[in-house]
């Protein structure tokens, strides 16, 4: 199997999950719903995933990376997280099903993996550097809270706008972090 067709199976049970969780809450959405849905055998989808939760979290790693390559280099944190908010708001129903899960392999963990070490590779890139420890700790407690807002807001039917979120979590980023993204140019 070429990458593009592998590529091709993913998406489309991508799509097929997604169609699943119009009706159907994350944990109640089994293997068997999705391969049906998707026209596939459960032999293609155990070839592309783990469980539903791989595929919930590998599709979640797309549009993350397609959110990071828009955010481009040049931007502010600012713009940065209003784009991935309207990214999230774009796919309201996958984010707000998939972040309801607490299960093993969730969504949330997985979120907070990937922007934390989007930051560290950030700050890497600007200074030379990883982060020293304090500031790597520091990064860890912000990226868990930002996570916990985002949940909120998307649980919540995202009642603030894309900037007014993205306000907020500047401005409760804490003082040290928000020297460090000063002194880098990233904010």
């Amino acid at each position: 199997m070429t990458i593009s067709k592998q590529n091709d199976s993913k998406y489309k049970l991508a799509e097929a999950i997604k169609e699943c969780m119009k009706t159907t809450s994350v944990e109640n959405i089994t293997v068997k719903q999705i391969v049906e849905v998707c026209g596939v055998s459960r032999q293609t989808f155990y070839r592309n995933f783990i469980d539903k939760y791989d595929l919930i979290n590998w599709y979640f790693d797309r549009l993350l990376e397609q959110s990071f390559k828009e955010m481009g280099s040049g931007e502010t944190l600012r713009e940065g997280l209003i784009k991935k908010f309207k990214y999230i708001k774009a796919e309201r129903l996958f984010f707000t099903a998939a972040f309801k899960v607490d299960e093993q392999n969730n969504l949330k963990e997985h979120d907070f993996y990937m922007i934390f070490e989007h930051y560290c590779k950030l700050i890497r890139e600007k200074s030379g550097a990883l982060p020293e420890k304090k500031i790597r700790k520091i990064l860890e407690m912000y990226c868990q809270a930002s996570i916990y807002m985002t949940v909120k807001w998307v649980i919540g039917g995202m009642k603030e706008s894309e900037e007014e979120l993205a306000d907020l979590m500047i401005d409760a980023m804490p003082e040290k972090l928000h020297e460090v993204f000063t002194e880098l140019g990233i904010l």
